[in-house]
């Protein structure tokens, strides 16, 4: 049985790869678990926009401090940008982790503008990265931000990271566009070798005894996977670009579902942080045995084989479906539906 796939170039054993799952690919020991647990590759955890930004202005104090006494002192040094070389213990990583498994390593910068982006992208290259996955975590609250200036700010990190890069460079997105299938386009246009659907923002909340906003962070359920279904079925055929699923996959048949839909890959995070890094196994296995059950030899045979462009009802994942969820809404079937779950 071949659970083989394309992945950004990458040849990969299995659709099953490691997302992004800090704390769990913090530690280098781990990433070696995921590959002897059948993982065809890791997205290490994210380097922060952040980090770069306050490691540069760290060395920028250091360098100028005590040269406001010795005007000519500025001139003893470059600029501060020359010395930047963003968190050396995140290349270390990639560095290490590439001597230790034989699957790919996949780093990932999250972010919201331009900042460092580019020169660390270049470093993360050369520290061994085979490819590279863009996490723009972006919400939008300047209420003079229009939607085309936020759309260029995507465009802008992409074409800026593709330039200084050779290696396969992914997008993570958040669906919300006005009109996500042209924004798939433009970035695919713009360089973009994958897509990977999307990115689940953690929404903070209010302690009211404490009257304090906190953090929120919240596993997801397989319920989060329909939205990123349902476009990876809308894209696939239609852009010349590899779609990665992320968000509610948890069971072997979820991976199925979203390879008929069109994806490459599957990311797994939720997942094993509820079950442990060895439940990778019990996923592959799943696959296995109901491949086996309706006699599939690929998982190649299935891809792409209920996206939209190959739906006998194309309007299946368009507006006209609504009328028919709502009319076949029955209470009883759909309570007996949640705890069958």
């Amino acid at each position: 049985m071949d659970l083989t796939v394309s992945y950004l170039g990458l040849q990969l054993r299995s659709p099953l790869v490691v997302g992004a799952a800090a704390p769990l690919t913090e530690d280098i020991d781990n990433i070696k678990r995921m590959e002897d647990a059948g993982a065809a590759a890791v997205v290490l955890h994210s380097v922060f926009e952040e980090q770069l930004t306050q490691e540069q202005f760290e060395l920028q104090h250091h360098l100028e401090y005590g040269t406001h006494s010795f005007a000519e002192a500025l001139t003893y040094f470059p600029e501060p940008e020359i010395f930047h070389t963003g968190p050396e213990e995140y290349l270390n990583q990639i560095r290490q982790a590439k001597e230790m498994v034989n699957i790919p390593i996949i780093a990932s910068l999250n972010g919201s503008t331009l900042g460092g982006w580019t020169d660390y992208a270049r470093q993360i290259e050369q520290a061994g990265a085979d490819a590279l996955e863009l996490n723009i975590y972006y919400v939008p609250t300047d209420f003079d931000l229009t939607a085309s200036q936020v759309e260029s700010n995507y465009l802008e990190i992409l074409r800026s990271v593709k330039s200084a890069v050779t290696i396969p460079v992914a997008i993570k997105l958040s669906p919300y566009f006005s009109n996500m299938a042209n924004m798939a386009k433009q970035l695919t246009e713009a360089g973009a070798d994958g897509l990977v659907l999307f990115n689940r923002f953690y929404q903070p909340d209010i302690n009211i005894e404490a009257l304090e906003v906190e953090p929120n962070v919240l596993l997801s359920t397989p319920q989060a996977m329909r939205l990123p279904m349902r476009w990876i079925a809308i894209l696939y055929g239609r852009l010349n670009v590899d779609l990665a699923a992320t968000s509610g996959i948890h069971k072997p048949q979820d991976v199925l579902k979203m390879l008929m839909a069109g994806a490459n890959v599957t990311l797994l995070v939720s997942v094993l942080l509820r079950h442990g890094i060895e439940h990778i196994q019990v996923i592959e296995e799943g696959m296995r045995q109901w491949m086996e059950e309706y006699e599939y030899e690929s998982v190649r045979q299935m891809q792409g084989s209920m996206s939209q462009i190959n739906c006998p009802d194309e309007s299946a994942f368009e507006r006209a479906q609504y009328m028919k969820a709502i009319q076949s809404y029955q209470p009883g079937k759909i309570l007996a539906y949640y705890k069958n779950r």
